[in-house]
Order: structure tokens, then C-alpha cells, then sequence
């Protein structure tokens, strides 16, 4: 967690540009102006690439900072591998 914790202003950052994306997605489909289908999909598949990017950003400090680290204990390191593995699952739904 301490690498969530020494790079909290950068994903602070990228989280708040994601809820900007999706207001603009908000914004587009709150219109009563018509707007077109490729507009919305184009700003849906932004907010996904956005969202993935976080992911993989996290998941990779995850992998080094848990799963990488040399005094993890192979009971603690086969945990912290089951519960990534439960995520991926889920996200990858």
C-alpha cells in the first residue's frame, strides 16, 4: 500500500480527469440538441482507456511492490496472488 500512498497526487490526478470525462459524457447524452451516436461512444471509449490506464498503473505497483517483493513470505505472497487474481477476474468481465 505504501505505493498507493508515495503516488497518491498523480492517481489523484488521473481520477479526477476520469470524473471530468464523464461529465462531459454527462453533458452529452443530458442534451436535448441531438448529439450523434459516434460523439458518445468516442467520449465512452476515452473514459474506458482512461479507467484502463488507471488500472494497469496501479496493478503494476501492485505486482512489483507485493507480489515482486523480496520479503514476502510464500504463504502472504500466495494470498496477495489469489486476491489479484479475484480482481483481474472481475474486471476483466
Amino acid at each position: 500500500m505504501a505505493h498507493l500512498l508515495k503516488n497518491r497526487k498523480p492517481l489523484l490526478a488521473r481520477i479526477r480527469r476520469i470524473q471530468g470525462q464523464l461529465r462531459a459524457l454527462e453533458a452529452l447524452l443530458d442534451t436535448e440538441s441531438g448529439t450523434e451516436c459516434g460523439q458518445v461512444l468516442q467520449q465512452i471509449a476515452a473514459v474506458r482507456g482512461a479507467v484502463g490506464g488507471l488500472m494497469n498503473h496501479v496493478l503494476e505497483g501492485h505486482v512489483r511492490e507485493h507480489l515482486g517483493a523480496e520479503q514476502a513470505d510464500p504463504q502472504q505472497r500466495a494470498e496477495d496472488v489469489e486476491r489479484l487474481l479475484s480482481v483481474m477476474r472481475s474486471y476483466l468481465r
